[in-house]
């Protein structure tokens, strides 16, 4: 198969912000059907690379492919409507709408009413919280709460690929597990997820694959638990860092 025609594939890409780059050149495929996390020390540029994937940040150098479609250039809603949908880092929901509300302006894309209502009815069953709350404002859920409703809203488009930039931040060790649970529960309904995480030893171990950045770079791959495992993880959590550049390990297919 050739490379650009991966589910997700990073080619070269070079990118940041007042022309200093803060990705340097990432090469990596994310494979379809799977969970792929990304981490590393902060500013290593996990959050950078998924303003790439949703379009919300252009890279210098490099390629993106989703499918064989190359995204660099293209705007957020034509990524969105490839099927690609990101969950932003902070609280996204409007505090004085409904839960109901909140969770239908993901299909904002939409214009059949009863696709949207079939939609609806899809994600109450899937996010019981969705029927639970309908009414009540989405500014008195907790933050676990709130980021739960934020992945049901982004379900509205059924994607095929959910981009989630650190969604355990600022969540009690109770609300994790069922953030992370809920994240299982996408993933084994058919959702390819990339997903940046600071919880690393958490996120690595539902994962299929996983990348490490530092400084940028793509440092070490492998499978979840070949990341977790591997010694010179912990370097980059004691802030110090890679001495010697390693080989990046590919996953054989029955750990996808």
């Amino acid at each position: 198969m050739a490379e650009s025609t991966a589910f997700l594939r990073f080619e070269g890409i070079v990118a940041g912000y007042g022309g200093g780059d803060v990705i340097k050149g990432v090469d990596f495929s994310v494979p379809q059907g799977g969970v792929t996390c990304i981490v590393g020390p902060n500013g290593s540029g996990k959050s950078t690379l998924l303003k790439v994937v949703s379009g919300l940040l252009r890279p210098r150098l490099g390629q993106l492919w989703f499918k064989g479609t190359p995204l660099v250039g293209l705007t957020p809603r034509e990524i969105l409507q490839l099927g690609v949908v990101q969950v932003p880092q902070n609280h996204s929901l409007f505090r004085e709408m409904t839960v109901e509300q909140n969770v239908e302006l993901g299909a904002f894309l939409l214009k059949d009413r009863k696709v949207i209502a079939e939609r609806l009815k899809n994600v109450r069953e899937i996010f019981p919280i969705v029927a639970e709350r309908a009414k009540d404002k989405a500014g008195s859920l907790s933050g676990g709460q709130q980021r739960i409703v934020e992945f049901a809203r982004c379900l509205m488009l059924e994607p095929e690929l959910v981009v989630l930039d650190e969604p355990s931040m600022g969540l009690d060790p109770k609300t994790l597990r069922l953030v992370f649970d809920t994240i299982k529960s996408m993933n084994s309904a058919g959702r390819t997820v990339l997903l940046v995480e600071q919880n690393a030893r958490q996120a690595l171990r539902m994962s299929h694959f996983a990348v490490v950045l530092e400084n940028g770079l793509l440092r070490l791959s492998g499978s979840g638990s070949e990341v977790l495992n591997n010694p010179e993880i912990g370097a980059l959590y004691l802030g110090g860092s890679i001495e010697t550049t390693s080989k990046a390990v590919s996953p054989a297919p029955s750990e996808l």
